[in-house]
């Protein structure tokens, strides 16, 4: 009784520090995650993750169709009825009068939303800017470094394709020379990869540029141990934190890069729109912003803010979403998500001609798995899946990774994967 006691005041406190009276997080789930919480085992929180009563809670607080199983939330993932409140009522807001509204009023939220990503990402408020991708956050910096002609910048083949294209530009358009290494994923030897990084860099690398999470087959890269390595060479380190911000449970800072970009409309299910960029404080004043400043030099990070018109409802409502998080915990989030994948691909995997391109240690993945069938085109079991299950995902065809992405989210039952599991096994027995 003591133990429980002590598990439900930590629970008061955690809903309390999660959303403000004021919030409208508050107004439509104080009971709820309250009575929620009540749920869990305080003797075994090890089985949070499969605690199908409390989840249901958290999977109702979406709206999504249930005539479509959306499997594809790598890509954006849908917004969860409060922040989507929240958007709907900042939009109110501002059309009633937007200069006044959005200017005066909106836009002195920015400074308490900021601190409030610092605290999610545990670094400094002073080194966060607000924007609206992972690419507008990595753009910032891929075309803000100071690179001469010659400098050498490392990536892989299997990074974003965004992030490869404007390193491809920053070669034509400055003389560097961008350089990219291959791996075959799935990947478990923390080891070998930092050592394929380090025999493809010379004297001349000045960046290294690292995916956290591999966003075609979700492998997590060692990204401290290649950083740590990188900075003895001498490199800088950009970390690319697009699909594992909001989904693992780290601290920026502890990650060992330089600089990172992110997401906001992925897995901590921000309005669709939103983005973050870190970048340690004492780099902040030799990168160019990548609009106009009028202290372009400054060290202040706000100077990657000027984007002129935005939507301050969007960037408003992204509190929403840090509240909703917030309330269900950062790891027990990276736990359940984890566990969704791992229970549709440990049974995906007993099929014949099923084949799995992720890796199921903890270490290596978490939410994101690719997986195909055996003489099957990617786009064509994607196709199929959704025609007769009405399963959307995305079929992946990049250099030489050839798959489904499959990706669920806090709100995916385990009903839904179990028609996913149906639907592999089906098409790979040639039964439909």
């Amino acid at each position: 009784m003591s133990s429980r006691r002590s598990f439900l005041s930590r629970v008061s406190a955690v809903t309390a520090g999660a959303f403000g009276i004021q919030s409208i997080f508050h107004e439509l789930h104080a009971a709820g995650v309250q009575q929620a919480f009540q749920l869990l085992d305080a003797e075994h929180p090890e089985y949070d993750a499969a605690n199908e009563a409390f989840w249901s809670y958290f999977q109702q607080a979406y709206t999504v169709n249930p005539n479509i199983i959306n499997l594809n939330n790598g890509g954006v993932s849908p917004a969860p009825r409060v922040v989507q409140e929240a958007l709907r009522r900042y939009n109110d807001l501002a059309n009633e009068g937007p200069t006044y509204y959005m200017w005066r009023i909106m836009d002195q939220g920015r400074e308490p939303l900021r601190a409030k990503l610092a605290g999610l990402g545990g670094c400094d408020p002073e080194e966060v800017a607000i924007n609206r991708n992972a690419t507008e956050a990595l753009n910032t910096i891929i075309f803000g470094l100071p690179l001469q002609k010659g400098d050498e910048v490392l990536g892989t083949l299997q990074d974003y394709p965004n992030m490869i294209q404007a390193w491809r530009q920053r070669q034509l358009r400055d003389g560097i020379v961008y350089k990219q290494i291959s791996f075959d994923f799935p990947l478990e030897d923390d080891d070998a990869m930092v050592r394929k990084f380090e025999e493809a860099m010379t004297p001349r690398t000045k960046v290294v540029h690292l995916t956290h999470i591999i966003n075609w087959v979700g492998q997590i890269l060692p990204v401290r141990k290649i950083a740590d390595m990188a900075h003895r060479r001498g490199a800088e380190v950009i970390i690319d934190g697009a699909h594992s911000f909001g989904l693992l449970d780290f601290r920026i800072p502890d990650l060992g890069g330089d600089y990172f970009g992110t997401s906001l409309h992925k897995f901590l299910s921000a309005p669709i729109g939103s983005g973050m960029l870190w970048v340690k404080k004492e780099k902040i004043e030799k990168i160019w912003p990548l609009v106009c400043n009028d202290k372009p030099n400054s060290g202040d990070i706000r100077k990657f803010e000027t984007l002129g018109t935005r939507s301050f409802c969007i960037e408003q409502a992204i509190g929403e979403a840090i509240n909703f998080h917030e309330s269900i915990g950062a790891k027990r989030k990276e736990e359940r998500i984890r566990y969704l994948k791992d229970y549709w691909a440990r049974k995906a995997m007993q099929i014949p001609r099923v084949r799995l391109h992720t890796s199921l240690k903890p270490a290596y993945s978490c939410s994101i798995a690719g997986v195909s069938i055996d003489g099957m085109k990617p786009e064509e079991l994607e196709q199929k899946m959704f025609s007769k299950f009405k399963i959307h995902s995305v079929g992946i065809n990049w250099e030489n990774i050839h798959c489904v992405r499959i990706t669920p989210h806090v709100y995916t039952r385990l009903q839904d994967l179990d028609r996913l599991v149906m639907a592999l096994d089906q098409i790979a027995t040639g039964k439909v």
